[in-house]
Parts: C-alpha cells; structure tokens; sequence
C-alpha cells in the first residue's frame, strides 16, 4: 500500500468531557477495547456514558449484560445520571442479558448468541459488561484467545466500536491474552490516602493513536464521568516573545519600583509572613485591571467566598461593584480531595468563559493544603504546569505564598520556591525603634529592570500605601536591622561597629546595654567590646543610676 493510499482512521468523540484530548481526538472508529479496573472504580458508568452518548436510533448500542448485571437493576443504577435518556432504551440502547449463557460456561453459545444480537441490530457500539465472567467460562488461555480474536473480527467486520468491561489487576496485563489483542486499554482506579479518595485514568495502549501518557483525574457526578488531562508544559524552542504592556499592580509606588509594572503574561509571587497584607496586594492587582475593563479571576482556597467579600469591602479596594458587573470572578476552591488538574481546569474553564486577562492565586499555601494528600509531593511540578498553562494563554498571573519568618531565617512552604515565577517581591516584618513595621523589596524581575530599595508599607482602609525607601538601616530582611553609620573623619579609630553604637548612646541618652545590643544588633562578647573601646577612646563612659549599670556618650 503507498503512502497516498493509507486509510484515515476517523476518531469518534466519546461523548466524555476530557476524554477526547486524553486520546489526542477521539475514540478510533472499530477499535476494539478493554476498561479495566478494580470494583467501583467507575469502568460500567464510563461505558454506558459512551455508549449513551454516541448511539442513535439508525446506529444503535448494544449493551451485553451478564452475572450480577441484569438490565432492570444496571437501568435503576444508570437514571440518575444526566446522560440517562429512558426514551431511548431499547432503540437507541438496546439491552441484552447473556446469563443464561454464562451459566452453561460454553464460549461457543456466548459468541453465537452475541453475534446473532449484532447481526439483527447492526450496532455502532457493543459494550459487554462484565467480560471477566465470560472470560470464566473458557476452559483456558488459548481458548479464551480463540474466543476473542473471532469476537473481535466478527465485531470490527461489522463496524462496531467495541468496549469489553471487566475487574482485571494491572499485574494480569503480562499474562491475558485479552491485553494482547485489544487496540486499546482503559484504566481506571480508586486511591485512598489519608481518608481522602481520588480517581485516575490512564490509557496504557491504544493502537494508531498518540494518546496523552501519564495518569488523568477523572471524577464522577451526576453529570457523569469528567476527565481532567494532565497538561503537560507546551516545549517551544523558539525564544519567549517578551510584552512591552504592564499589567499595574494597582499600587503606583510599587509600579514604580517593577519599571511599570508586572510585564504582561508573566506571573508574579508574593511572599510574606501571615498577616502581612499578600491578599490586599492580589486585591489591588484584580480591582487595578478591573478598572482598565479587564476580565479578572481570583481563585481563593482558605476562605469561603462570602467572608472573603465581606473582608474585601471592610478595607481595601473593593471589589463588589466589579462582581456585579462580571469583571471579576471569585473561585473558591476547597477540598481536602482537591486535584491539580481540576483546578486548572476550573481556573482554565472560567479564562475561556469570561475572557479574564488576570488570575490572582491565594494562596499557594491554601492551594497545598487543599490537595488531597498524594498530590502534594508533586506540588512543584503542579503549580510548574498551572502557571504554565495560564501564562501560555497570555493571562498575568499573581500568587500569594505564606513566608514563615523567625527573626533568624526565612523560608517558604518546604515544596515552594521562587523559580515558580518571572517576578518575586518579598514582604517582611521588621522591628523599628521598638515599633512593628512591614517592608517590602522587588527580589526578581526575568525580563525587565526594577529598584532594590527596600521600602516600608503600610495597610489602612484604602489597602496597602507603600512609602519612601528607607535609610539608615542595615540587614533590614532578617527581620533584625542595624543602625547604619558613616564613618566620621574627626572621630579617628573607629570601626564600623563603633561607629554605630556611638551613634546609638548619641540618640538614646543614658542607657542600659540591653537596650544598645536591641538598637545596634550587636550582642554579648561583640557589644562588650565596642563598649570598652568607646570607653577608651573618651567617646563614652558609665554611670550609675539606683545600682543599675548604664551608658552614655561622653560631651
């Protein structure tokens, strides 16, 4: 056969949201299938979900029953989902129960009783639910064979999509000839961790087809079965096409400080201790672009919608109006049996619906603690292919993530880092002349210049008001500055550190050592000494106040 004569193989949508991509666009027409899968793991509900979908009157599906499965009880199951229809059974549908053949254990009757059925209907789709007891009527492996290659043959010479149903084990595969002569291999399992249960699929084999590889969430509703694909990042070698547009983060100072603003699709991570104002900042950025009349997403996952509206229009930008208006979206998503592909499938699903430009995450850390638990070792790479996925769309992407801060280190969620994002600004608390004060700093910018100032901010009932650059102090971002201080030339011999606690017992007055190691940073032996130098030098001297030991700078 030459190339220009090759038959094309026609896909058949399966009538399963999901599905489709899964198989790179449809179930291939004739093939001959097996779904697989341990009890309740939803094998009966995807095959009468196809079978519903694609049968009609002049290309009906026929629907084999056997032991256990009688029609009248799978029906009273089946009606309660949407793609039920009762008026198209026994038409459309057609049900037909091989007990009685099963029970004589002759493969021979099996076949001969299922082909007459086909011969008389002329189906489209054959479904025989559950193969795994016909399979037990054969007498061994190779007779088992014989019955399928001539079931399969008799099935695709009349055209039929073929779906056999049975409880097999993934270990079975390497020894069922069934596996073998299937075009394709459907399964589904159940996982249970931690009282949280999640579903996959994965297509294992599916012959002139390039399905999507991996495991695939799938959940089941009264919609029925709904696939979420596992998309994987799009590889494009050709270099990134970077945006001259800004998105503003809705607070001009920090504008400033990012050149403009957020370069348009990229994303940006927000990282700062817990109260420090990150879902002000996702606020501020969502209502900015509302503003603009852009479309605007904020999916929340650690508070229920009505207290994070309520919140919203306590202080802060509101964001009510913009609700009303459908310029903004909020999505709760919370579940402690949350997946990743079914987020950024809701996430995707409100983008295309709503043509939203600007998705705010809040937060990460909530995103995390939603997942249901097997999940969340792979959180890199699932938050990798969500931003991803969104930033491939050309929507700029915000996310919150909490920073846990102890004076005397920082580090982010131990499965979170800052690669995640084309821009980092990181939010801290710092102790200030015996005050509580936030600062904030723009870290990292992947394709554009920014300030690295460091600036205080604080949160009043407009939101967040982000101030001048602060002087005067150093090692502001450990959360615990040191007073900073130009050497002067008329006080020779001074070190740096000196030169800071002089500067400290001049602001202070008569004071106690405690109070100059808080002000300075400096502490125990290295205080010591730079006071018994001071003291040396004639640039300070002690006194005593009721028995108490302090210090000052001498006139």
């Amino acid at each position: 056969m030459t190339a220009r004569s090759k038959d094309t193989i026609q896909l058949l949508p399966s009538g399963v949201p999901g599905l489709d991509a899964v198989l790179a666009g449809g179930l291939p027409e004739y093939s001959f299938n097996l779904i697989a899968g341990g009890p309740g793991a939803g094998k009966t509900t995807l095959a009468q979900q196809i079978a519903f979908s694609r049968a009609t009157e002049a290309a009906p599906a026929l629907y084999f029953t056997v032991l256990g499965e009688p029609p009248l009880k799978l029906l009273r199951h089946t009606q309660h989902y949407n793609f039920f229809d009762a008026t198209r059974v026994g038409t459309a549908v057609r049900f037909v129960n091989l007990s009685a053949e099963a029970m004589d254990r002759d493969l021979g009757v099996i076949l001969a009783k299922m082909l007459g059925e086909v011969e008389a209907v002329h189906p489209s789709i054959v479904v025989v639910d559950s193969f795994r007891t016909v399979a037990h009527a054969s007498a061994s492996n190779v007779e088992l064979q014989q019955f399928v290659q001539r079931l399969a043959l008799h099935l695709t010479g009349w055209q039929a999509t073929t779906f056999l149903v049975g409880e097999y084990e993934f270990g079975e595969s390497q020894s069922n000839p069934l596996f073998t002569i299937a075009d394709g291999i459907f399964w589904l399992t159940q996982d249970v961790e931690r009282n949280a249960s999640v579903r996959r699929l994965q297509v294992t084999k599916m012959r002139a087809s390039g399905t999507m590889p991996g495991l695939h969430t799938f959940t089941m509703s009264t919609d029925g079965i709904r696939v979420f694909p596992r998309i994987l990042p799009r590889i494009d070698l050709r270099p990134r096409q970077l945006k001259a547009e800004r998105a503003s983060t809705g607070i001009p100072v920090l504008d400033g400080m990012m050149d403009g603003g957020i370069p348009a699709g990229e994303s940006a991570l927000f990282v700062g201790p817990s109260g420090s104002g990150k879902s002000l900042f996702a606020r501020h950025f969502i209502a900015a672009g509302a503003g603009a009349g852009e479309h605007g997403i904020i999916a929340v996952f650690e508070e229920h919608p009505g207290d994070y509206l309520a919140r919203a229009e306590a202080f802060g930008p509101k964001l009510a109006a913009f609700i009303k208006s459908g310029l903004v979206e909020v999505l709760y998503l919370r579940s402690l049996e949350l997946t990743v592909d079914e987020t950024l499938a809701a996430i995707r699903d409100t983008v295309a619906r709503t043509g939203a430009t600007r998705v705010a995450i809040d937060s990460l850390s909530g995103f995390e603690l939603a997942l249901a638990p097997s999940y969340r070792d792979d959180i890199r790479d699932s938050i990798s292919r969500t931003v991803t996925a969104l930033t491939g769309l050309g929507v700029t992407v915000l996310l919150t993530v909490d920073l846990v801060q102890s004076f005397a280190e920082l580090s982010l969620s131990p499965h979170i880092t800052e690669f995640l994002a084309d821009v980092l600004v990181l939010q801290h608390y710092v102790e200030l002349e015996g005050k509580l004060e936030k600062v904030l700093a723009v870290v990292k910018m992947r394709s554009s210049r920014h300030a690295t100032d460091i600036r205080r901010y604080t949160i009043d009932g407009s939101g967040v008001v982000v101030k001048d650059s602060t002087h005067g102090h150093r090692s502001l971002l450990t959360g615990v500055p040191i007073i900073s201080a130009e050497l002067d030339s008329r006080l020779p011999g001074l070190t740096s550190e000196e030169a800071v606690l002089l500067q400290a017992l001049r602001d202070l007055g008569e004071t106690a050592a405690r109070e100059l190691s808080r002000r300075t940073g400096l502490k125990g032996s290295a205080l010591s000494r730079a006071l018994e130098r001071l003291q040396q030098l004639s640039y300070a001297r002690t006194v005593r106040r009721k028995g108490a030991v302090l210090y000052r700078a001498d006139a």
